[in-house]
């Protein structure tokens, strides 16, 4: 099994400028009309909807590494942390279209925050386009070794209420472990933190009973035996936790995933999309960057941007119908 080390960060954040959201770039040009071989001419901001640590920042930050590396110029990692990425989405969404201004995001917030806020307040696909994906991020349900919670059997059979920390409102973490509780029939309460990184340090901390989180975030004090993994929520085992049952094996339906995928503001030039799409080729075939998916437990989803938004669409709808059967009221989580 791959161990994730102390030098990830490193690894991930190695020549890249990181900023801040009470930060800034001071300067940001993209293509200047879309010429791929001046693109970029400039600093390039590329936003990530979660705080500094989490598989989501880490992601971006490796990303970010290799187009540099394979496109020159620097691509400035900016933390806007909030509303499981919607106010990075926001960002991305309102930006000039010349590619000064790109960002990895998450599936979920397309895909489970609509089913948790209001009409209003939903961020569409179709705001952004997607240039392609990036890769997959199973959650598996944690618990410190002294809670005694061992397996879905010790849950169901508990007496107490059990305490949760997730992600966020509207985010697969907390949709991963409200579907569990539920039919399970054990009594939960939720905590949402503001990213995987304070969740991880909740549960660590005793602050709560367990938390979903993705294994990337969680691997390594699986490994180490500071963490209990009780149960993961892919279609099957998980390479990297294999040990470990999925909840559909431990008797419940419940099915959920993360998966994350570049997007830059409508009507960017094609050319400028085809460059982006180039560099992150060229990244993700580096040793490197192959090494970064090993250390996160990450799986590869290198796809194209339509198969991304049908995947979208797909999960959209199977999330939706979850939420119904179960009768969940994500909002009030």
């Amino acid at each position: 099994m791959p161990t994730k080390t102390p030098a990830l960060a490193a690894l991930a954040g190695a020549s890249v400028l990181a900023l801040t959201a009470c930060g800034g770039v001071q300067t940001s040009t993209g293509g200047g009309g879309g010429d791929d071989a001046s693109y970029p001419s400039g600093t390039v901001e590329m936003y990530v909807g979660a705080s500094a640590g989490g598989s989501s920042d880490l992601i971006s930050r490796a990303v970010s590494k290799g187009l540099s590396d394979a496109l020159g110029g620097t691509f400035a990692v900016i933390n806007r942390e909030g509303a499981n990425g919607a106010l990075a989405a926001a960002e991305i969404k309102d930006a000039k279209n010349d590619g000064s201004v790109i960002g990895i995001q998450n599936a979920s917030l397309f895909a489970i925050t609509p089913l948790a806020v209001k009409e209003s307040e939903v961020t569409s696909i179709d705001d952004v386009e997607v240039v392609g994906g990036v890769s997959r991020d199973d959650y598996v349900l944690v618990t410190s070794p002294k809670s005694g919670l061992k397996d879905l059997d010790d849950i169901k059979g508990s007496s107490k209420t059990l305490t949760y920390a997730t992600t966020g409102v509207g985010t697969g973490a907390q949709l991963s472990c409200a579907l569990t509780f539920e039919t399970a029939g054990a009594t939960s309460k939720p905590v949402p933190f503001d990213g995987g990184a304070p969740a991880l340090t909740a549960v660590l901390g005793g602050q709560v009973d367990t938390a979903c989180l993705q294994i990337g975030e969680a691997v390594e004090n699986i490994e180490s035996g500071k963490l209990t993994p009780v149960t993961v929520f892919a279609p099957e085992r998980i390479e990297y936790l294999k040990d470990v049952p999925t909840a559909k094996e431990q008797g419940l339906d419940v099915e959920v995933y993360q998966y994350r995928f570049m997007t830059v503001p409508k009507g960017t030039p094609q050319d400028v999309k085809d460059t982006i799409a180039k560099g992150m080729k060229d990244t993700f075939a580096t040793d490197a960057y192959k090494k970064f998916n090993e250390q996160n437990s990450l799986t590869p989803m290198e796809v194209s941007g339509e198969e991304v938004t049908t995947q979208l669409e797909a999960d959209k709808k199977r999330y939706a119908e979850l939420v119904e059967k179960y009768d969940l009221d994500l909002a009030k989580q």
